[in-house]
């Protein structure tokens, strides 16, 4: 009886494994795609893993949250916020501001969409030479608060009606995550989306092997510090968004200091963290928790990491003499590749 089942088997047995083996055959002969193009004002490039060309595909999606939350787009819903003109929100509009205001409140401030205008004083004001004053700095104070913007009755509700939100801190991230939640859609298993330097994967590149995503150094010189790596981490079905400003720096008292501007005080942090990498399940959370992280500074990031054991940091900073360190997430050792 057994012998009689087992040659019953067989067949079916062999069936499986041609059929495993055509499955194999056929990913392995179907090819990568790139597509690339402009969008949020930054460049996108997407490889994935595809028998039809989604480019099409990939660009409405992108030029959908565009049309929802670029601040440089004069039809969009946040250009229309900000101009306090009626507008409809829309889905991705609604996920964002609601993500946004999560963050914020977890990092008690440190992320805030509506700091824009003090932001953009001081990164002129470094430009020109000419720091805004302390009157000006109070007055832009004002208008700056997440708390100070609600969602009711399907609408932006305004404390004050020179509050602007700019979710460029964000956006990129979300933007990641959407292009991957298309591929996804389409039954990629594998891709490579990266957005203005937020990234998502899944699965293996061309090669075979995990995707390999790179940490830039920071450099006073734009000239040699083009391309230079601080590390390269193994980075798969994870997403990796990084802030900080590597090659914009300001000194106070012998230190180097990178531009970020603290939400709560108008002012430009005084901390050593110089760059701030983040690796979550989706690229809008890391984006976020990579710009609070430079507004916290290591040990304020560290306490939220604590809390977070999801998310994993890889931290640059500025040691003694100036000399670059680093700090690494225990979790995030095994990806990094030295």
């Amino acid at each position: 009886m057994k012998n009689k089942r087992l040659i019953w088997q067989l067949p079916f047995l062999a069936l499986l494994i041609v059929g495993t083996v055509l499955i194999i055959m056929h990913q392995r002969s179907m090819p990568y795609r790139v597509s690339s193009g402009l969008i949020f004002g930054t460049t996108y490039h997407i490889t994935y893993q595809c028998d039809s060309d989604l480019s099409a595909s990939i660009h409405r999606e992108l030029t959908s949250v565009d049309d929802a939350l670029s601040p440089f787009n004069e039809h969009s819903i946040i250009t229309a916020v900000n101009n306090n003109r009626p507008t409809v929100l829309n889905d991705m509009f609604r996920d964002v501001f609601q993500r946004a205001a999560e963050i914020s409140k977890d990092t008690e401030g440190a992320f805030d969409i509506t700091v824009a205008p003090l932001v953009n004083a001081w990164g002129f004001g470094f430009k020109s030479g000419q720091h805004p004053t302390p009157q000006q700095v109070d007055s832009l104070r004002s208008l700056v608060g997440w708390q100070k913007v609600t969602i009711k009755g399907g609408r932006v509700v305004k404390q004050q009606s020179g509050t602007m939100l700019d979710c460029s801190a964000i956006a990129k991230g979300y933007g990641a995550d959407v292009v991957a939640r298309l591929l996804r859609s389409r039954g990629v298993d594998n891709y490579m989306v990266e957005i203005g330097g937020e990234v998502v994967t899944r699965g293996v590149n061309a090669q075979r092997l995990p995707w390999r995503i790179g940490v830039t150094k920071p450099s006073e010189d734009a000239q040699t510090s083009e391309g230079e790596l601080q590390t390269v981490l193994n980075v798969t079905d994870k997403a990796m968004a990084t802030s900080g400003n590597y090659r914009n720096f300001y000194y106070k008292d012998g230190k180097r200091y990178a531009h970020t501007i603290d939400p709560k005080t108008g002012y430009p942090v005084e901390h050593s963290l110089l760059s701030a990498t983040v690796l979550a399940g989706d690229c809008a959370t890391a984006d976020a928790y990579a710009t609070s992280f430079m507004v916290m500074g290591i040990e304020r990031a560290k306490a939220v990491l604590q809390r977070h054991p999801e998310l994993m940091a890889y931290f640059i900073y500025s040691g003694d003499g100036g000399k670059l360190c680093v700090w690494a997430s225990p979790s995030l050792k095994d990806k990094i590749e030295e």
